[in-house]
């Protein structure tokens, strides 16, 4: 029997960096695996949607925080990760956001999947990234962080 093809479900996210130079993640668990993970905010493109559009909508309902801070400046990034029992394969578009503060972030509207696998929000370092207790998604955030940086 073959092994099922990757989820390969065309999906944005975003770099939010504060006035600090620090990073907004998200802090999810996987109730099927148990294994918990920090990743920028972000999901799935819907149907007629682009991406620059998802992106703004997803940063909006994960966070509370305005969508229009997402600027169209992006990099691709290659994920390889599984979630929820599912192996994705895919290139993503990662987003810049900048923020003259550190704004306080809280769910918008999340979804009933999300509800019951969010843990929580932080403001990191690319150098505190580092020291994270739980998987960094991707593992190569740091550099991702260096080079959306640089487009904005």
């Amino acid at each position: 029997m073959n092994a099922p093809q990757p989820n390969d479900r065309p999906a944005a996210r975003v770099i939010c960096v504060d006035s600090l130079g620090r990073v907004l993640l998200m802090h999810w668990r996987d109730t099927v695996s148990g294994q918990s993970l920090w990743e920028p905010p972000g999901g799935g493109i819907d149907p007629g949607e682009t991406p620059l559009d998802a992106a703004r909508r997803e940063l909006t309902e994960e966070t509370g925080l305005p969508g229009e801070a997402v600027m169209d400046h992006w990099v691709p990034v290659r994920r390889d990760f599984h979630w929820l029992g599912v192996h994705y394969a895919k290139t993503e578009r990662f987003y810049l956001a900048r923020f003259e503060s550190t704004p306080e972030v809280g769910p918008g509207s999340f979804s009933a999947e999300e509800n019951t696998t969010y843990l929580g929000s932080g403001w990191f370092s690319t150098e505190e990234m580092a020291d994270l207790p739980d998987r960094l998604e991707p593992p190569d955030l740091p550099e991702v962080v260096s080079r959306v940086t640089r487009l904005g």
